[in-house]
Order: structure tokens, then C-alpha cells, then sequence
């Protein structure tokens, strides 16, 4: 398994150092998975003397993807998403471009020789329990180059970001990294009676991995239209600042105040029910936050008392028609975040109750929406404004067996 994926690194990589074009555009997600990935490759290539443009993206939206793909000769690194949509990168590039997938979300392979899609989903890893796209990176950057190992705490924290313990610890590469950062003097691994708890060590003291992968999270999410993807990567590479310190706060006050008002909507009567599945959109009543908010305030509702645990969370959120140092796209869509109560978690874990990557892209590619990252108990996935009814009915249908049309 890891041994494969490490071969088709190396051979991306023989690539790539071949290729005459010597600026890599990097673009990766905007949680903490996805702004410890855009740090690692960052680095990784401005030690190898890359020029990096860095642009952090809430979905590789095909919008999007069709302008990125105009170019020719580029090297173009998707990290934290695209590993399931390599079909279509393949497409858009038609041979044109290099282009590296460093995703860990389910995948399917390219059908284009220049698109390497190297999502460890794709070599019997599994992204919700083994492995990271931060530590996907990490592993790429150190077969790049063995002086990228001083990033393992980079790669670590990414993974605790992203939440996927087994019996509250992290597991196989993801643990491993976290072991190789440990050995550094980078990394503290302290066991406790719920597992293990993960802290980074630096010359300013040491942080709570949990803690830091929430201050990244609402850096990326929350800040996304205030440049906090920015100032997140410079935490990933030089620590905490009082800068970024008094950024976080005035992002927090902004999302209590969000959650708070929408909560009491709730729970006057704004949580739709069907049989299986509790639903609401806050339209655009998050903005100026980043529609990544819609699943962190599902997070917050999934253990709440008056969420009904044998039922799918789904929160829907307008997509602005702006993506930060990119431009105006005009989207016209929704983005649906879903995820599940820990009663649910069991379920699905133990086969009893359909999967998240399975139910939502499903039902998404009924409606003609657009489906990318998704997990079996986190997943999220876009459609047409208008669409948000149809598409909850169309999972009601798939859980009850019944075939599209």
C-alpha cells in the first residue's frame, strides 16, 4: 500500500523536476488539514527554488477548475480535495498541464498521464481512519526531498485537525508522523484515560494540537474572506503571533454571535424533518464568514438536545460569487454540509446505517450538483439555489432503496 504510493510520488516527482516550468500554483482546502497542507508544500517547494502562488480554495468548484485549466505548461497541486474528481481534471487538462491530486478523501483514478492523482484512497489507505492530506504532503515533500522530515509536527497536527481518531488516538501514518515529530522534540504524545492528547512544541511553549487545529479552523473558515487562510499558513510555519491571536478573537466574536442568533431560529421552528434527515439554511446570514462555517455549526449541533440522533444532520449555505486573490465567479449554488450524530457514527461504522460519501454524491449527482470531498460521517457537496428540497427528497429516496427516476 504505502510502499506503491510512494513510487508514484517518486515518479510525479522525477516529473516534475523535468518540467520547464519552475512556479507551482498550489491550491488546498481552508480547514486545518488543508492550511497545514499549503504550508508543508509551500516550504517544500521554496527549498527545492519553486516560486509558489498559494491559493486556498473552500471546493475545487468546476467553475473554478475551468479557469485554473485555461493555462498551459503550469504546474498545478490540488491539496485536501480532487482525488474523486480526477476524471474531470483529466478532462479539463487534456495533457496541457502537470497536475498532482495530494487529497485523502475517496478517490478515483485520471485518465490523463499528466495528472497524477496520488490520494493514498487510491493504494488501501483509508482518509477518515489512516491517513491525513496533511501527512499525504508531508509524505510527498519528504520523498521530494529527506530535509522536508522537520515538518512531521506540520503534518501531525493536520491529521488531530482533521478529527480521525480510532479509541481517541490517531492510527497508521497518521500516528507514525506524530511519532517522527515526537522524536524531534517537536511533538508531545501524552496518554490519557479517552486516548491520547497530541501538543506541539515550539520555542514559544506548547499547544494543544486539538486547540490549534480549532484557532486554524476558524482561520480558514471563518476568516476566509478577511485573509485568514494567510495568516493561518504563517501559523503552520512560525507559530502563533499576537497578531493572529487578535485576529481569532475578533473571528470568534463574529461566529458566536452568527451561531447564537441562528440556534434561537432553530429552535423556534427552523429545523425541517423528514424521516431521516433534520435540515435548515441559513442562506446568507453567515457572511461574511466562509460557507465552511455551515459544517462546523453542524459539528456544534450533532450531540445538542434538540437534535435528533437517529436522523442526518444537513445544513445548507449560499455560496458568495468571490474566491479571495482569484476573482468573481458567479456560482448561482448552495453548498449542503451534512454529518452525524454520534449514535449515527456507530451505525455507519459498524455497516448498519449508509455512509455520507455514499448517500450525499449520490443524491447530488441526481440533481446535476457537484460532489468532490466526502467522507463516510462528514461530507459536503453543491447545487443549485432552489435545489435544496429535491435534493434532501433524493437521499430520502436512495435510504429507502428506491432508483433514480
Amino acid at each position: 500500500m504505502l510502499k506503491n504510493l510512494i513510487h508514484a510520488m517518486d515518479q510525479a516527482i522525477q516529473e516534475l523536476k523535468h518540467w520547464p516550468e519552475k512556479i507551482v500554483q498550489v491550491f488546498h482546502h481552508n480547514d486545518a488539514d488543508g492550511l497545514c497542507s499549503g504550508a508543508i508544500l509551500t516550504r517544500s517547494f521554496e527549498r527545492l527554488g519553486f516560486e509558489v502562488q498559494r491559493f486556498c480554495l473552500e471546493k475545487p468548484y468546476p467553475l473554478v477548475l475551468k479557469k485554473i485549466f485555461e493555462q498551459e505548461g503550469c504546474i498545478l497541486i490540488f491539496a485536501d480535495f480532487a482525488g474523486r474528481i480526477a476524471p474531470m481534471l483529466s478532462e479539463l487538462n487534456k495533457g496541457r498541464n502537470l497536475t498532482l491530486i495530494l487529497d485523502h478523501h475517496v478517490a478515483e483514478a485520471s485518465t490523463d498521464p499528466s495528472v497524477h492523482n496520488l490520494d493514498p484512497e487510491l493504494y488501501g489507505l483509508k482518509g477518515d481512519r489512516d491517513i491525513s492530506a496533511s501527512t499525504t504532503c508531508y509524505l510527498f515533500a519528504k520523498t521530494m526531498d529527506a530535509s522536508n522530515s522537520d515538518m512531521a509536527h506540520l503534518a501531525a497536527l493536520g491529521a488531530v485537525g482533521d478529527g480521525f481518531f480510532v479509541d481517541g488516538r490517531l492510527v497508521s501514518q497518521n500516528r507514525e508522523v506524530a511519532v517522527e515529530a515526537s522524536r524531534q522534540g517537536l511533538f508531545e504524545i501524552r496518554e490519557q484515560e479517552t486516548g491520547e492528547e497530541y501538543l506541539l512544541k515550539n520555542s514559544k511553549g506548547k499547544f494543544s494540537c486539538v486547540e490549534l487545529g480549532d484557532y486554524l479552523d476558524i482561520l480558514g473558515g471563518v476568516g476566509y474572506f478577511q485573509k485568514g487562510p494567510e495568516m493561518g499558513i504563517r501559523v503552520c510555519l512560525e507559530g502563533v503571533s499576537p497578531e493572529s491571536d487578535e485576529m481569532v478573537k475578533g473571528l470568534k466574536d463574529i461566529r458566536t454571535k452568527a451561531f447564537d442568533e441562528e440556534i434561537t431560529r432553530l429552535q423556534a421552528g427552523g429545523l425541517k424533518k423528514t424521516p431521516n434527515i433534520q435540515w435548515f439554511c441559513v442562506e446568507n446570514r453567515f457572511l461574511p464568514m466562509g460557507v465552511k462555517t455551515i459544517g462546523v455549526f453542524c459539528e456544534l449541533l450533532k450531540e445538542s438536545d434538540y437534535i435528533d440522533p437517529h436522523k442526518y444532520i444537513a445544513g445548507f449555505q449560499i455560496i458568495p460569487d468571490e474566491i479571495p486573490n482569484f476573482g468573481r465567479i458567479t456560482f448561482n449554488e448552495v453548498k449542503i454540509s451534512m454529518r452525524v450524530s454520534p449514535y449515527l457514527e456507530k451505525e455507519i461504522r459498524a455497516g448498519n446505517a449508509m455512509g455520507l460519501n455514499i448517500l450525499l454524491p449520490e443524491a447530488t449527482n441526481r440533481l446535476g450538483g457537484f460532489s468532490d470531498a466526502c467522507h463516510s460521517l462528514t461530507a459536503a457537496t453543491t447545487v443549485g439555489i432552489g435545489k435544496e428540497e429535491k435534493l434532501i427528497e433524493e437521499m430520502e429516496n436512495i435510504l429507502k432503496g428506491e432508483s433514480d427516476g
